[in-house]
């Protein structure tokens, strides 16, 4: 066996892989190998799946083997950035803050102010936590969605790629329910009602801040319900977004007169109340539930943070009251992935009409022969 044969390497696609592109098999796995790298193995019939050459754009199915090319040699490896050891005690703080475990998701109680992601002057955040929560499986967790730095509360991770785009499915669908708790300045007239403003990135800005834009804005959806409340002062909302707008639920509250307590980004000085209130942001993803990829559904309530529960203690709130409010049903009819589909369906229904008229409109029908016209009918009736 030559030198070249024992370096080929051979791979069988996974379960979690069933029905993905090549290309993006290679990403998750072999992230080294570039797009352009792949497509050249791929047009000199070196990369193969099953035995016959395949392309990067091929569907491929759990059981295959992937026969790929020995390893091409990196230019320059110290510009391969690599991730930051985390020490014991941090991976133990990481591991603090898992609230459920299973095959396919984790969820998180995230506290305030750390971050989901990192950016500029942000070097402390979740994803920078994420080798610490693969426990048993090799790869780590993947973020599906986000929480503002200084919001608290429950964050779905997925433990697989499979769950992963199942995850970002059901949140771009719209079919996930995540409900916040909230401290808001005064008490709105409705008690339980829904705002309706587009929202887009306010100019000046740099993207961090938003506003509501009648004309330019996104869609944007948000219900409230006014839990209990103290006096006029200040009063408990559970807040359910029905789209996921940067700082949605902070905008739409700040809109309607009705700031969450200590966002002064948004509320400003009028925000932040006195006496023993915390100045710190009053939001909290409380619940998340979504359906879970093995079916079933994943539903898990995330515990206040100490400065949110302090707040609530001394209003004198009752926490299994808003526990006990009825969750939205996401309604199948109205999600994104439903109306796509009933317009792919008019769309299928009018091409098969104007199909049907084609054919009509080219029919030909055979002419009468000559001498045999069909004589007259007579009249029925007895004639004078």
């Amino acid at each position: 066996m030559s030198k070249e044969v024992q370096t080929i390497r051979r791979f069988t696609v996974d379960a979690e892989d069933d029905g993905i592109r090549l290309d993006r098999w290679f990403k998750r796995h072999l992230p080294d190998a570039s797009f352009n790298i792949v497509s050249r193995w791929a047009r000199t019939g070196q990369l193969r799946v099953d035995g016959k050459r395949a392309a990067p754009g091929d569907r491929i199915e759990a059981g295959q083997e992937i026969r790929v090319p020995p390893a091409e040699p990196v230019a320059d490896a110290r510009s391969k950035r690599l991730r930051p050891q985390i020490s014991e005690e941090t991976a133990e703080f990481a591991r603090n803050l898992v609230i459920h475990k299973d095959k396919a998701a984790l969820v998180i109680n995230k506290p305030p102010g750390l971050a989901t992601q990192g950016g500029t002057k942000t070097s402390e955040h979740v994803d920078g936590l994420l080798d610490a929560l693969c426990f048993e499986l090799e790869a780590r967790p993947k973020l599906v969605h986000r929480l503002d730095k200084d919001t608290s509360g429950a964050l779905l991770l997925a433990r697989t790629p499979r769950a992963a785009a199942h995850f970002s499915k059901a949140f771009s669908s719209r079919t996930a329910r995540k409900v916040y708790w909230a401290l808001v300045v005064g008490v709105p007239d409705i008690h339980d009602g829904i705002i309706d403003l587009p929202l887009a990135k306010q100019p000046g800005t740099g993207g961090e801040k938003m506003h509501v834009d009648e004309k330019e804005g996104q869609p944007s959806r948000s219900r409230y319900r006014v839990v209990e409340r103290a006096g006029n002062r200040c009063c408990w909302v559970e807040l359910q977004p029905y789209t996921g707008r940067t700082h949605q639920l902070r905008v739409h509250m700040a809109a309607i007169g009705h700031p969450i307590v200590g966002d002064g980004k948004y509320g400003g000085k009028d925000a932040f109340l006195t006496g023993t209130i915390s100045r710190k942001m009053h939001l909290h993803a409380r619940r998340i539930r979504i359906d879970h990829p093995d079916g079933g559904q994943v539903d898990v309530r995330a515990d206040m943070p100490t400065h949110m529960a302090d707040s609530f203690a001394d209003l004198g709130f009752d926490l299994e009251i808003g526990d006990a409010l009825t969750l939205d049903e996401p309604k199948r009819s109205e999600t994104p992935e439903a109306k796509r589909r009933a317009a792919a369906a008019r769309a299928k229904d009018a091409r098969k009409e104007r199909k049907g008229e084609r054919r009509s409109r080219g029919e030909v029908k055979a002419a009468p022969k000559p001498g045999r016209s069909k004589p007259a009918a007579k009249p029925k009736g007895r004639q004078k």
